[in-house]
């Protein structure tokens, strides 16, 4: 047996697929910025009631939703609502637009979609 071998079979790497460390989940690390932003977003996510709006929000047909057909949705007074919105909408997860006396709220595909490229696992990755 090779020494190269030997030290292969010591590490566990003996077949060359399964290696000690799995493949990465990202291709390069978060920077400070970049980390500060998702914290803000995840953060909003954080609330079942901002994540139920937000799911909400993105699954209605034509892509938005009345103020008015979310507040029934929830035992929580209108101005509650309101600030769970707020908090989606700084996060830079929804958008909204005044139209008379309510506001319609719609997804911001972006942000989920910066989402999804960090949850994502990358084929092979930690399997």
């Amino acid at each position: 047996m090779s020494k190269q071998k030997l030290e292969l079979v010591v590490l566990g790497q003996d077949d060359g697929a399964a290696g000690c460390c799995p493949t990465p989940l990202l291709t390069a690390p978060l920077d400070e910025d970049q980390a500060a932003d998702l914290a803000k977003v995840f953060k909003a996510l954080g609330d079942p009631v901002r994540l139920r709006l937000l799911s909400m929000i993105a699954s209605r047909a034509g892509g938005e939703v009345c103020v008015c057909d979310l507040t029934p949705a929830f035992e929580l007074s209108q101005p509650t609502i309101s600030h769970h919105l707020k908090l989606l909408r700084e996060a830079g997860l929804i958008a909204s637009e005044r139209r008379g006396t309510w506001v319609y709220y719609r997804l911001l595909p972006e942000t989920t979609d910066r989402l999804a490229a960090v949850l994502t696992r990358r084929a092979g990755a930690l399997s």
